[in-house]
């Protein structure tokens, strides 16, 4: 966002994600994410369908994603799951059902509201091996080298510095671990009217960033096998463009070639290797 500090855009997520805690689901499905800038088409277009999956639990899916992370997360049982930007626990939950009763996940937000809707969740489904913590993900609040694998769904593209925020992934993860990460990004350059509006950030678009650069900070923060496990392409209803552009700006946009892209990312942590005796045995 144009003129915002990192700290005053952390401020209008913030506030506009307390808000979303306090919506029922169906006031964020006719949002982009949740912003103000309503429209009945914008859910089907970005959020992909938790329903089927085990684990899936209704009153924690406030409708906010933008893939299905835990779908190509490869978990087993066992694992120590991250999932950043946690929100009411959905992610949490499904992770779970891979991960088992001998497995532990932890979720991170941002946001002390959905922390407290996530903690409710978990105690209605009886849950005793999911923990949730308030943090930034630029600073996650987890030790080095304790997650098998970390997952997150449509949050990263909300943190300014997406660099420090993949460092972090990599700080946490274990020698071996993994993440499988879903965002939005960017290929061409949004008209201004649009990156410069907050419920368009908070709401997912605006603060996405160009796809190569994108991936540019992953592969910098160490991560090796990078690949893209799903991508589809984001097509912004008229209702939407309609609220920030002129219907000649409309054309305009829409002859561009821009594109909105929800992209799920996999990365791994390279295991170091391990010397094939004690030191000193080879002598």
């Amino acid at each position: 966002m144009e003129n915002k500090t990192p700290e005053q855009i952390k401020e209008l997520v913030k506030q506009q994600y307390s808000q979303i805690a306090l919506q029922e689901k169906d006031q964020n499905e006719s949002s982009c994410c949740g912003s103000t800038c309503c429209s009945t088409d914008v859910y089907n277009i970005m959020s992909d369908d938790y329903s089927k999956l085990e684990g899936y639990n209704p009153e924690a899916d406030l409708g906010l994603g933008c893939g299905l992370p835990t779908q190509f997360a490869k978990i087993a049982k066992g694992n120590v799951v991250i999932d950043l930007g946690s929100g009411a626990g959905n992610d949490c939950f499904v992770a779970r059902q891979e991960t088992g009763d001998t497995g532990k996940v932890i979720g991170i937000d941002f946001t002390p509201a959905m922390i407290d809707k996530a903690r409710i969740n978990a105690e209605k489904l009886g849950y005793h091996n999911i923990e949730f913590r308030q943090g930034d993900i630029e600073n996650l609040p987890v030790t080095s080298n304790v997650a098998d694998v970390v997952v997150s769904n449509c949050v990263l593209n909300l943190v300014p510095d997406k660099v420090k925020a993949y460092s972090e992934v990599f700080r946490v993860l274990k020698p071996g671990g993994h993440f499988s990460i879903s965002d939005v990004v960017l290929e061409g350059a949004l008209p201004k009217t649009l990156m410069n509006v907050a419920e368009m950030y908070a709401g997912c678009i605006s603060g996405a960033i160009q796809k190569d650069v994108y991936l540019k900070a992953i592969h910098d923060a160490g991560f090796k096998n990078v690949t893209i496990q799903k991508q589809k392409a984001i097509l912004l209803p008229d209702d939407i463009l309609k609220e920030y552009l002129s219907e000649s700006d409309i054309k305009t946009y829409k002859e561009s070639g821009v594109g909105i892209f929800s992209i799920t990312v996999y990365g791994e942590k390279e295991k170091k290797d391990q010397p094939c005796c004690p030191p000193g045995c080879c002598n």
